[in-house]
């Protein structure tokens, strides 16, 4: 196995020979995506933190109407380890604890949660809505998942195309999202899709798509087309 060395000295393994040496121990994606045991599920992406750390910071938004939107926006924590994401997840409310109006948004380390935003504003979102019954059975675990797949990189070279994602909680039902940079790149955005809904075991017939802020701006949700589905 060879090594790089980045500029301060140290050693980190390249992504490709991570994924090398994790298949010559036979435990290729599909074991990741077959398996049932969370140990091995979540290995990679615990690897890929360890060795590739990327910078996240978490936000909550609370519906306060006395409140400007951005002034209801609050940055929680930042974190680029292993420890810190478990320590940061272990000691917040789970999504569907929290009240209605309320959102979590995970997104790279100097992006801001927002369209406006410059990595944001020519992008879009693959957008799952969930009925009033999942967000007892599915929320929590379907949130979890998606952090995963954000911080362990679960889209190959795709993740780079990744902002954030965003939990919406509200009384008609709640929205997840992972937001992308840019809503032209078919290829990217089509791998990040299919991906994600495997990640989620979304059934095949069930459809998720992916439409553009551009869009979601300037239409209500209900008339928003998807510019892609899987």
């Amino acid at each position: 196995m060879t090594f790089s060395h980045d500029s301060s000295g140290s050693s980190k393994w390249s992504l490709a020979n991570l994924r090398r040496a994790l298949t010559c121990a036979g435990l290729s994606r599909g074991t990741f995506r077959a398996t049932s045991f969370p140990t091995v599920r979540y290995l990679l992406s615990v690897l890929i933190l360890v060795f590739f750390p990327l910078r996240w910071a978490l936000w909550y938004f609370k519906n306060d109407k006395s409140k400007s939107w951005t002034e209801n926006l609050r940055l929680i924590s930042k974190f680029d380890t292993v420890e810190d994401f478990w320590a940061l997840y272990n000691h917040i409310q789970q999504p569907s604890k929290l009240g209605f109006g309320c959102d979590y948004c995970l997104f790279k380390d100097g992006i801001k949660p927002m369209w406006e935003d410059d990595r944001n504003k020519l992008g879009g979102r693959w957008l799952m809505t969930l009925n009033k019954q999942q967000r007892h059975n599915d929320l929590d675990r379907y949130w979890m998942e998606t952090l995963l797949c954000l911080v362990g990189e679960s889209f190959d070279e795709a993740s780079e195309d990744v902002c954030g994602a965003v939990v919406n909680v509200r009384p008609k039902g709640d929205k997840i999202a992972i937001w992308t940079s840019n809503c032209q790149n078919r290829e990217a955005i089509m791998t990040i899709g299919q991906n994600y809904k495997e990640r989620l075991s979304v059934p095949i017939k069930a459809l998720i798509g992916y439409q553009s802020h551009d869009d979601t701006s300037s239409k209500s949700g209900s008339t928003t087309k998807n510019m892609y589905s899987v």
